[in-house]
C-alpha cells in the first residue's frame, strides 16, 4: 500500500476491494489517479454492492475513466446506471428517474410494506440513442471477421416418469401458491414464491441429471472429441463428472472451490494435453476470463438466468485461436424450469439487444431432430452421493478382502531381509502397456554368513553355476527387457520433444550379450512359459523361473536325477567352498553386465537425445538452407532469467544483455518455437535452450520457485538452485508452528527491551490506545512485565485468558516502540508510518510488508502454508510422483459405488482398512497428501519457509513418518545410554 503513492501504475483485483479494506480504500481515496480503467466493468451493476460503492468516488476523481466489458447489462438497464454514474454523474439524471423512464419502474406492495421494483425496461429505443454518445460498441462479428461460426442446437426431451416425480410435487405447490396470491400478499408470500422457484431450478438439476449423463456418454464415444459442460448446482456438476469417471475419460472441474492460480493450471492442463477431453465448467466459476479453444463443443446442462452468462460462457471456445465451428447444445427438459427459463432468456436478450444493440435479438438456437435423442427419455435417475445410503457389505472394504488384495506370488519370493536388490531399467513398452514404468527386481543370495543352505537351494546355486553364459546373459537380458527406465527421482524419463526414448531401436543393437541370438530376440522375447511349481509366467529364454528357481519342464527329468544322485554325504566342506565361490564369480559377472548395461543405456539415451535434436533441427531448416545461418547471429553460450510472476523465461547472453525474447518451457516441450525468433530454429542456437528446458524439468517445482524468486540471471538452473539453497536462511526449531503465545513473548521482549509498550490487537476491536508502560492493553486493564525469561505474568495472564475464552478478544500482542511506532510481529522492525488523517485500524498495522506477512503466515498458519505448497507442486507426490490430488477428486466426484474399486486400482490401496473405508464415506484432500518437512521438525526444521516443504503422498508420508519414528527412538536410547552409562573402569578401581 505504501508504494501507490511512488508508483506510476497500480493494478488491483476486485477481491481487495472489501469492507475490511480501509487502510487501502483511504490510500486509494488519496491518490490522485490520472487515468482508471475498469476492466469487465459490468462487475459494477449493482447500486448495494461494496466494490460499486468503492470504485465510484475513485473513477469519477480521475482525470480520464474507460470501462471495458464485452456485456455492459447482463439482461435489464437497470444494471446500466451506476457504470453511466461513474462516467457521467448526473447524466441521465438521479437513480429514481432513471429507474422511471427507462426500468419501467413500479412500486409493489407487501401488505403494509411497499417496495419499488426496477428489474423491468421501457423507453429502450431512447436509452440506446443515449448509450451510443458516451459507449463504443464492437461486436464479435464485426471485429473477428475470420472468426469460425457458432452454431446452436436445444436438444429437448421428455423426463422418465420416477426422476421427475418430486419436481412435479413442487410445481404443483408453486401453482397453487400463484393462484391464491393475490393483491393482499405480504412479503412472506414473496419469499415463499422464490423459495419454491429456486427449488424447482434446484430439482430440474436433479431430475435431468440421469439424461445429461448419458448425452455426455454418448459424446466420448468419439474418441477425437473435446468439449466442455456448463452447469450451475454443485448436483449437476458431480453428475458429470461421475459420467466421466464412468468412461475412464481424464477431465478438469473448475467451480468455486478450486483456486484462481490452480484454475489456471487446468485450463494449460486442457489446452495442451490430448488425453483431457472434458471440461466440466461452473457457469459463473469459469464462464469468464478464461480460454478453451482445443473444445469444438460445449454443451449447457443448465440454464441460467442471464443471457450475458450465457454468452459468456459459449465464448469460452468461440474467441480468437478458434479454428473449427463451435456447436453449442442446450439440454431442455419438457416440462421443468428449463422451458420457463429458455423463455424468460429470451425476453431478456430482446431488451438487452434493443438496448445496447439497438435491435431485438433472441437466443437462436435450432430444434435438432428429436428422434436421435429419444435415447434421453429413459435414463435411470439419478442420485446424488449425499442421498445414498451406506451398504457397509458392497461400498467398503472389509478385512477378508484387505488380505486377499495380496499377490500369491509374495508367497514364493525370499524375504528381502536375506536376499539382495537390485533394480535395473530399460525403455521398452511394449512388453507393459498398462503401466507406464514398471521395475524389475532381481534377487540373489550373496551372503551366506552361517553357511547353513539347504538341499534346494545348494541344487539350484550349483545347477546355476554350471549352466553356460548364454543363460546367464539371457535372464539378465529378460530383466533389461521387460520395464521402463526410470529416474533417481522415480519420474518418468521422456525426450524434450514428448517421445519416450526406445531401448530396442536400431542404435541399441550393441546391449545385448554376444551370446544372444539378435535375429530371434524379437520373437523370443514374447513368447513365456509358465512354471509348473508357482505358475510364474517367464521369458522363453531362461532355463529357471525367475521367481521359485525350478528349471522348465524339459530340464525337469535332468534335474530330478541330479538331484536324487546327490546325497548329503557328497556334499563336504570342499564343495561347498568352491560353490560358494562359483556363486560369488556368477554374481559379479551379472554386476559387471549390469553396470555396462545401465552406462550404455545412459550414453544411449544422451546420443538418442541429440540426434532427435538434430533431425528436428534438419526438418526445420532444410538439407538445403543449411547456408542460410550465416545470416542469422550464432551464440555461443546464453543466460537465463525466470520470470518471477509467469512461467515464462528470458533470454540473454553469455555477457547478459538482453535479448528481448522470451519462452516457455512447456512449449518447447511441446515441440512449439513460435514465440522465438527465426534464428533459434537453428540448432547451433536451439542447442542452449534445449539443454536448459532439460534441466528446468528436471529440478522440483519447489527449486523452480527459489530461482524465479531471486530475479537473477543463471546459465544453468541446477546450479542455480543449488547456491540459492545454500543462501536461503535456516531458522532451527523444533516447534511446528509459531503460536499466538509465542508472538505475545516476543512483543513483550521486544517491548522491555526498547522501553516501549504492547497492545492486544484483533480483526473485530478498532485501534487500541498505548500507554508508556509495557503492558496489555484490554478495556483500560494493564498487567506487569515480563520476567527476564520471557515468561513473565503478562504474557502467563494472556495465555490464561485466551485458554478460557474470556472476554478478551482474540488477537496478537504487538509491541510499540519508545516513541509509540508500531513493531511488526514478524521481524519486529518498524511498520510503515500511516498518514495523518488515516482512519486505519490496529489491525493493518501488523507487519512492515507483504513478505513479513507472508512469511509469518506460513510459520503460523498450518492451513496456509498447505495452500502455498499446493499453489507449487499441486498434490503431486514428490517421492512417488503420483498425483495424489487427481486421485482425491476422482474419488471425491465418483459415486459412492465406484470409490472402491477407484482405491483398489490405486497405489494408496495399501493402507490400512480403516483408512480406506474413511476415504470412501468421507473423502478429504488431508487422506490422499501432506504438506511434510523435508528437514524434520524434531532436527530444528519447524518454522520454517517454503524451501523446507514437500508434497508427500499418504503412502509416502506414512513410510517417512516411521522411519523418522525410529530415528527418533534410536536417539532416544543413545541420550539415554549417554546419560546413565558409565566407564567400566571404575569399578575396578580402588577407592
Amino acid at each position: 500500500m505504501r508504494r501507490i503513492s511512488t508508483s506510476k501504475v497500480t493494478i488491483l483485483g476486485y477481491g481487495l476491494l472489501t469492507s475490511d479494506a480501509q487502510t487501502l480504500v483511504d490510500t486509494l481515496y488519496r491518490q490522485n489517479f490520472k487515468v482508471v480503467v475498469v476492466d469487465e466493468s459490468h462487475y459494477m451493476k449493482s447500486r448495494n454492492a461494496t466494490r460499486s460503492k468503492i470504485l465510484l468516488p475513485i473513477v469519477q476523481k480521475a482525470l480520464r475513466a474507460i470501462l471495458l466489458t464485452g456485456t455492459p447489462a447482463l439482461g435489464r438497464p437497470e444494471e446500466l446506471f451506476m457504470q453511466i454514474e461513474a462516467l457521467f454523474p448526473g447524466r441521465f439524471g438521479t437513480w429514481s428517474e432513471y429507474a422511471k423512464k427507462y426500468c419501467n419502474a413500479r412500486v409493489r406492495f407487501f401488505g403494509k410494506r411497499t417496495q419499488w421494483d426496477c428489474r423491468g425496461a421501457s423507453n429502450l429505443e431512447e436509452l440506446h440513442q443515449l448509450l451510443s454518445e458516451i459507449m463504443i460498441r464492437r461486436l464479435k462479428n464485426d471485429v473477428l471477421t475470420q472468426l469460425p461460426p457458432k452454431v446452436r442446437q436445444r436438444i429437448p426431451f421428455d423426463l422418465p416418469q420416477a426422476a421427475s416425480k418430486n419436481l412435479n410435487t413442487t410445481f404443483a405447490a408453486w401453482e397453487k401458491l400463484m393462484r391464491t396470491l393475490n393483491s393482499d400478499a405480504t412479503e412472506s408470500h414473496f419469499s415463499e414464491v422464490m423459495n419454491l422457484i429456486t427449488r424447482m431450478y434446484k430439482e430440474t438439476a436433479i431430475a435431468k441429471a440421469g439424461a445429461v449423463k448419458d448425452y455426455i456418454k454418448m459424446m466420448l464415444e468419439n474418441d477425437k472429441l473435446k468439449f466442455l459442460v456448463f452447469a450451475h448446482h454443485l448436483s449437476m456438476l458431480q453428475a458429470c463428472t461421475e459420467a466421466v469417471i464412468e468412461k475412464k475419460v481424464r477431465y478438469i472441474r473448475i467451480d468455486g472451490s478450486v483456486p484462481s492460480a490452480e484454475r489456471i493450471r487446468l485450463v494449460n492442463q486442457f489446452q495442451k494435453d490430448a488425453d483431457t477431453r472434458v471440461a466440466i465448467l461452473s457457469i459463473q466459476a469459469a464462464g469468464q476470463g478464461l480460454t478453451f479453444t482445443a473444445a469444438t463443443h460445449v454443451v449447457f446442462a443448465e440454464l441460467y438466468w442471464d443471457p450475458g452468462h450465457i454468452k459468456q460462457a459459449e465464448d469460452r471456445a468461440h474467441r480468437i485461436g478458434q479454428c473449427s465451428s463451435v456447436n453449442i447444445h442446450f439440454l431442455i427438459a419438457k416440462g421443468t424450469m428449463d422451458t420457463l427459463m429458455w423463455a424468460m432468456l429470451n425476453r431478456k436478450a430482446k431488451v438487452t439487444g434493443s438496448t445496447l444493440n439497438g435491435k431485438k435479438e433472441k437466443m437462436q438456437a435450432e430444434e435438432c431432430d428429436k428422434e436421435k435423442w429419444d435415447f434421453l427419455n429413459f435414463a435411470e435417475t439419478w442420485t446424488p452421493n449425499e442421498s445414498l445410503e451406506d451398504s457397509k457389505n458392497e461400498l467398503l472394504f472389509t478385512h477378508f478382502e484387505k488380505e486377499r488384495q495380496h499377490d500369491i506370488r509374495s508367497f514364493f519370493s525370499p524375504k528381502s531381509s536375506n536376499e539382495k536388490k537390485r533394480k535395473i531399467s530399460s525403455g521398452n513398452e511394449s512388453l507393459d502397456n498398462d503401466s507406464e514404468s514398471s521395475e524389475v527386481t532381481k534377487e540373489e543370495d550373496t551372503e551366506k554368513s552361517n553357511g547353513n543352505l539347504d538341499s534346494t537351494r545348494i541344487s539350484d546355486v550349483d545347477t546355476i553355476c554350471h549352466e553356460s553364459t548364454y543363460e546367464c546373459e539371457a535372464k539378465r537380458a529378460r530383466s533389461i527387457s521387460g520395464s521402463t527406465p526410470v529416474n533417481s527421482s522415480k519420474k518418468k524419463k521422456t525426450s524434450l520433444t514428448g517421445k519416450k526414448p526406445s531401448l530396442f531401436s536400431e542404435r541399441t543393437n550393441e546391449i545385448f550379450p554376444r551370446g544372444l541370438n539378435t535375429s530371434s530376440k524379437s520373437t523370443a522375447l514374447f513368447k513365456v512359459w509358465h512354471c509348473s511349481v508357482c505358475t510364474y509366467s517367464n521369458n522363453e529364454l531362461l532355463p529357471y523361473c525367475e521367481m521359485c528357481n525350478c528349471p522348465q519342464s524339459s530340464n525337469v527329468e535332468r534335474n530330478c536325477e541330479a538331484a536324487a544322485s546327490q546325497t548329503e554325504e557328497d556334499v563336504s566342506k570342499d564343495s561347498r567352498r568352491n560353490e560358494e565361490s562359483a556363486v560369488c564369480k556368477a554374481e559379479d559377472r551379472r554386476e559387471d553386465l549390469g553396470e555396462m548395461v545401465t552406462q550404455q543405456f545412459v550414453e544411449i539415451n544422451e546420443q538418442e537425445t541429440v540426434e532427435i535434436e538434430n533431425e528436428e533441427s534438419e526438418k526445420r531448416c532444410g538439407e538445403g538452407d543449411v547456408d542460410k545461418s550465416d545470416a542469422f547471429p550464432i551464440y555461443d553460450g546464453l543466460m537465463f532469467c525466470a520470470s518471477r510472476n509467469t512461467d515464462r523465461i528470458h533470454l540473454y547472453t553469455k555477457d547478459g544483455e538482453p535479448l528481448n525474447h522470451n519462452f516457455i518451457p512447456l512449449d518447447i516441450q511441446l515441440d512449439n518455437w513460435e514465440d522465438l525468433p527465426e534464428a533459434f530454429q537453428y540448432k547451433q542456437n536451439r542447442s542452449s535452450i534445449l539443454r536448459f528446458v532439460k534441466e528446468w524439468s528436471h529440478i522440483t517445482a519447489m527449486k523452480q520457485k527459489i530461482v524465479r524468486k531471486s530475479g537473477q540471471i543463471f546459465c544453468s538452473p541446477i546450479h542455480a538452485a543449488e547456491e540459492l539453497s545454500k543462501k536461503q536462511s535456516v531458522v532451527s526449531s523444533t516447534k511446528r508452528y509459531m503460536t499466538k503465545e509465542d508472538v505475545a513473548a516476543a512483543s513483550l521482549s521486544k517491548a522491555s527491551s526498547s522501553g516501549g509498550s504492547v497492545r492486544l490487537i484483533s480483526k473485530e476491536s478498532g485501534v487500541c490506545l498505548k500507554n508508556e508502560n509495557a503492558s496489555i492493553e484490554q478495556s483500560g486493564h494493564s498487567t506487569m512485565l515480563p520476567s527476564e525469561n520471557g515468561k513473565g505474568p503478562s504474557a502467563l495472564h494472556w495465555e490464561q485468558g485466551e485458554a478460557e475464552g474470556s472476554s478478551q478478544p482474540r488477537g496478537y500482542l504487538q509491541a510499540l516502540d519508545s516513541q509509540g511506532n508500531p513493531l511488526c510481529l514478524n521481524c519486529q522492525q518498524p511498520t510503515p508510518q500511516l498518514e495523518p488523517g488515516c482512519q486505519a485500524r490496529a489491525w493493518d498495522t501488523r507487519f512492515c510488508s507483504h513478505a513479513c506477512q507472508e512469511d509469518f503466515s506460513i510459520r503460523s498458519s498450518q492451513s496456509y502454508l498447505r495452500t502455498k505448497v499446493f499453489e507449487i507442486e499441486h498434490g503431486v507426490c514428490q517421492f512417488c510422483n503420483q498425483n495424489a490430488q487427481e486421485l482425491y477428486l476422482s474419488i471425491r466426484d465418483a459415486p459412492k459405488s465406484q470409490r472402491k474399486k477407484l482405491l483398489e486400482s490405486s497405489w494408496m490401496s495399501c493402507l490400512p482398512l480403516g483408512q480406506l473405508n474413511e476415504i470412501i464415506t468421507n473423502p478429504t484432500e488431508g487422506q490422499f497428501w501432506q504438506a511434510d518437512h523435508i528437514k524434520p521438525v524434531y532436527s530444528g526444521g519447524g518454522q520454517c519457509s517454503l524451501e523446507n516443504l514437500q508434497t508427500l503422498c499418504t503412502v509416502c508420508h506414512r513410510e517417512r513418518t516411521a522411519k523418522q519414528a525410529k530415528e527418533r527412538s534410536q536417539m532416544k536410547r543413545r541420550s539415554l545410554a549417554t546419560k546413565y552409562g558409565c566407564d567400566i573402569t571404575k569399578f575396578f578401581v580402588k577407592m
